[in-house]
Order: C-alpha cells, then structure tokens, then sequence
C-alpha cells in the first residue's frame, strides 16, 4: 500500500515511479531480464524529512524500513539477495545502534545515509561516532545525494527553478559531500573507512581535470582561512588523481565484485563511483550476494 510522505516535490516524482513501492512490479521488471537481481535500498526522501524533526520517528521509519527489505530478501532470495540498510541520523547516537541491529541481525551489507543531514554537513563533530562505527563494522557507506527545490540558486530568491535543485543540485551537492569528509580528515582519522557514491560520483569524474589542479593550489584563492596550512596537513594533498596522471582502474575498497574506476581519496580508504551500486547479475560466474555498477532509472 502506497502511504504519500507529505513531502513535495522528490515525495511526488517517488510516488509516480510505481516499481520503488510495487513489489509486484518489481519482480516483473527483474524477470523480465536473465539472470539479474536487485540489491534493495531505500530511495528518496531521506527518513530525517519523513519524520519532520522527530528523531523518534525516523528511528521508527529506519527500523520498518530495515525490517522490511529483509523480509523482502528472506521471501524473494533470487530477486533480492541482499540489501542496503538505512541509517536515522538524527538520533542520539548518530543511527550506530539500528545501524549494527541491521548489520548483524538482519543481514545488511552496508548502510546508506544522505548527503546532509536536515542541512547540515556530514562532517559535523556531532556525526563522528557514525564514521568510527562503520570503519569498525568494515561495511560501505552509500552516500545519496539530497537537496530540494528550497535550496535556492540565487540569493535573491527562495527556492530552485526549472528543478535545477535535482538537474544540477544533485551532482554538486554529492561532490561537496565528498570534499567537506575529505578537507574535514574524516577520511585522515578513518582510513579504512569504506564509501560508495550514488549517481556516479557527481561532478568528480566530468570535472577531474579541474579539480585536480586547482586543489593543488588550495589555499591560494582564500583570504580569511589558512587552507595552504590545510592542504600541507594532510595525509595526502590532492582530493583526485590530477589531469597530468593517468587515473588507475582499480578494485573499490567496497563490496563491488568487478573493477570500477575509483577516483581518489586518502590512503587505502577509495571512492567507488557507481551510479546507484543496487543491482547484480544473478548467476554471473564468481558474484555472489554484492551489488555492481548499475545505470537505474533516474530519480
């Protein structure tokens, strides 16, 4: 039964997508394809708008959601070998606690959380228990990008146009993510943390070539922070692989059964860009029960 969320805008465009809550058609759309199955998460919005501010109901919204894909997955193993847990990051312990239940208990492969959370970045000090626990774990992150039309584009106005806030909104907002846990030494503190990144990457692979170098010179277009100091500071002084070097195809540090090409982080800690990392080939020689890259239908 499909319950609406309330919420505008991404709420409408989910609901009007009849396989993210028909499992009925879900299943036709994967049979109707030989040897695949899906690897199940949960799509927009994130359960932090769902509960409005109450961090008691998106616990409550994360646990049904959890307990149902493993219900999914128990009741239709071929379809749905595994899938993704969902962690509430507006609780009190950051989501640690639903996200080992969903983990241990219930059989996830990993966690799925948003790019910020009701607008904040990820990382704040106050989401640091949440990286500690997953590196801990040894399970990936998926990172899904969330922004909506009340991001304006202009600061003269009070929302986003044309959906420019999905169009565009939604590859920057993932890139920014990704710099904010990398500039921040999220990654420094935790270098066996393991992240993959929904839709590709956002703008990292399209703009590499202009990420790589102006990052080298971090520091030099700022005027009231000390970024040189930053960029001196960490473990390595470059968020991607530079247009001057060849970038490697690589194993992800993730789940992920084939090489993708893993743009750069620090360490052995590796971004994997795929675009939604949910679905598999079912009874491909040597992959079991793990996702692989995937273009899905757009959200």
């Amino acid at each position: 039964m499909l319950i609406e969320s309330g919420l505008p805008d991404i709420g409408k465009r989910v609901s009007e997508v009849p396989a993210l809550h028909d499992v009925d058609i879900r299943l036709k759309i994967i049979d109707s394809f030989p040897d695949y199955a899906q690897v199940l998460s949960l799509p927009m919005p994130p359960l932090e708008a769902l509960g409005k501010g109450d961090p008691v109901r998106a616990l409550e919204f994360a646990k049904v959601g959890n307990d149902g894909m493993a219900e999914l997955c128990a009741k239709h193993p071929d379809h749905f070998p595994a899938f993704i847990a969902q962690t509430p990051m507006t609780t009190s312990d950051v989501g640690v606690a639903e996200t080992e239940r969903a983990i241990n208990q219930l059989g996830a492969i990993g966690t799925q959380i948003f790019t910020n959370v009701e607008g904040k970045p990820l990382d704040r000090p106050e989401f640091a228990p949440f990286f500690a626990a997953m590196e801990k774990i040894g399970k990936p992150i998926w990172i899904h990008p969330a922004r909506t039309a009340k991001h304006p584009d202009y600061l003269d106005e009070k929302k986003s146009m044309y959906e420019i806030w999905w169009a565009l909104g939604w590859s920057y907002e993932t890139t920014a993510a990704m710099a904010r846990l990398v500039f921040s030494k999220t990654l420094d503190r935790h270098p066996n943390l393991k992240i993959i990144v929904h839709h590709f990457g956002g703008l990292a692979p399209m703009l590499e070539g202009r990420i790589g170098p102006g990052w080298d010179q971090l520091g030099a277009r700022t005027s009231d922070e000390d970024y040189v100091a930053l960029r001196k500071s960490l473990k390595s002084d470059r968020l991607i692989t530079s247009s001057r070097t060849s970038t490697p195809i690589r194993r992800c540090s993730g789940p992920t059964p084939v090489p993708c090409a893993a743009w750069r982080s620090f360490r052995t800690t590796r971004w994997c860009s795929h675009p939604t990392a949910r679905s598999i080939r079912r009874k491909a020689p040597g992959i079991s029960a793990k996702p692989c890259a995937s273009s899905n239908r757009s959200i």
